[in-house]
């Protein structure tokens, strides 16, 4: 019996260290918004620099929906600045979004905004 409860013990202690380190990790992240005060822009690409980002960290994108969008896209789909199939699209001006470990991929799919600079590329560590 008493072995039982030592097994237990040992469970609830790995479940409450489990719970520790999950609320350390979330404690952690940081919230970004894109672009500074001026939001998800053209050369959004400028407003990385400095900037280290970890998977976990959350990216604000404000813009305009009537002018403006979000899509997180594949490595092609940014440097082609095209919308491959499965590509994730946001509409409401004030998107948040988990960065992934590794390369993260955005561009605004309005015709031409991409290839005028309004796409950036952030690697999470």
């Amino acid at each position: 019996m008493a072995q039982q409860q030592g097994r237990g013990s040992a469970m609830a202690a790995m479940v409450l260290l489990s719970l520790v380190v999950l609320h350390f990790e979330l404690a952690q992240a940081a919230t970004y918004t894109v672009g500074g005060r001026d939001g998800w822009t053209f050369n959004a690409a400028a407003w990385l620099k400095g900037k280290k980002f970890k998977a976990g960290d959350k990216l604000v994108f404000k813009y305009s929906p009537s002018f403006h969008n979000v899509v997180k896209v594949s490595r092609g789909g940014y440097n082609s600045c095209s919308t491959p199939k499965g590509s994730k699209f946001f509409k409401s001006g004030k998107d948040m979004i988990k960065l992934v470990k590794g390369r993260n991929y955005f561009i605004c799919s309005i015709v031409g905004h991409c290839q005028a600079g309004m796409k950036i590329a952030i690697t999470a560590v």
